[in-house]
């Protein structure tokens, strides 16, 4: 299986540099979840992944919490650069 990269705006210097980042973590769990979203549209009763995607999404949506009360800006450019939507407030 060939591993394709959905997201690849962060050049290979940078991936290098800012692993720890939280926008490159958002950007690496975003890959994952559509790599993921596109395998369960073949295979619709593979629990295991569903549960994987649901942490995946879980993780995310906790860095993406975390981003938006530090620094909004970097959150609303992240948000339109990878082109997912704002999660619900309660």
């Amino acid at each position: 299986m060939v591993k394709k990269s959905f997201i690849s705006d962060i050049s290979q210097e940078e991936k290098e540099e800012n692993r720890g980042s939280v926008e490159f973590q958002v950007v690496n769990f975003t890959n994952k979840i559509r790599i993921l979203t596109s395998h369960l549209q073949l295979h619709r009763k593979d629990y295991l992944s569903q549960r994987g995607l649901r942490k995946i999404l879980g993780k995310r949506q906790r860095l993406l919490a975390y981003l938006s009360k530090k620094n909004r800006v970097r959150y609303k450019e992240l948000i339109d650069q990878l082109e997912i939507r704002e999660p619900k407030t309660h």
